[in-house]
């Protein structure tokens, strides 16, 4: 899955307002700030440094755009969110981010799927509680969702499944995936998952483009 490698900058901002608007499936990345979000998104994308991750949790405070697209052609984005919950950010920090992830995960147009980053030996906290009541309404109208369960290879295999068990009755109908950057469990999974979420239309086309040549090549009668 060489696509998520093709990653590479393209802008941030502060806020919505500032975001360009955009016509290919944007995938969104958020979670509390010590979830493991920045590694994950590292890890998918075989960049060390694409996401900032820093020693001190919270730090970042933009959402950052990463298009996605082999041949220098983009055909989907990457959005990492800034981590909500770190008690080290004030708390006027903190409301102000909870409402520009809120307008952005309600009202951004080409937003095709979510990825909450989860670590499971804490599970879903209450503003992750929020985060999915926010997004219900679009997960319900078709919007793609994944929780990703960060840090699995701490896990014993008896609480890998029972934290798989939990984030599933949480999910609202999206997928559930165990991942460990170092272990290198439920990359290509991710990776996968993400591809046909954004592609989701190529096999149709590719069909139809083979059906036109043939149709095109055929001797007349």
């Amino acid at each position: 899955m060489g696509w998520l490698h093709t990653a590479r900058f393209l802008t941030t901002s502060p806020d919505l307002l500032h975001l360009p608007p955009l016509d290919v499936p944007e995938i969104a990345f958020v979670g509390r700030s010590n979830a493991g979000k920045s590694t994950c998104i590292n890890t998918l994308t075989q960049q060390k440094q694409l996401a900032f991750a820093s020693k001190k949790p919270g730090r970042t405070q933009h959402i950052n755009l990463f298009s996605l697209g082999k041949q220098g052609v983009t055909d989907a984005m990457l959005a990492d969110l800034p981590g909500y919950g770190y008690a080290a950010v004030p708390m006027q920090d903190k409301l102000r981010w909870q409402q520009v992830m809120a307008n952005y995960l309600v009202t951004r147009e080409n937003l095709a799927a979510i990825v909450l980053l989860c670590d499971p030996r804490h599970g879903l906290t209450e503003l992750d509680e929020v985060l999915l009541e926010v997004i219900r309404p679009r997960v319900e109208q078709g919007l793609k969702f994944l929780i990703v369960l960060t840090k699995a290879d701490k896990l014993t295999r008896s609480e890998a499944a029972k934290a798989l068990s939990i984030a599933k009755l949480n999910a609202g109908g999206g997928e559930v995936r165990l991942f460990s950057a170092t272990k290198r469990i439920g990359v290509d999974e991710v990776s996968r998952l993400l591809w046909d979420w954004t592609h989701a239309l190529a096999p149709a086309e590719d069909e139809a483009s083979t059906q036109l040549s043939i149709d095109t090549n055929k001797n007349p009668t």
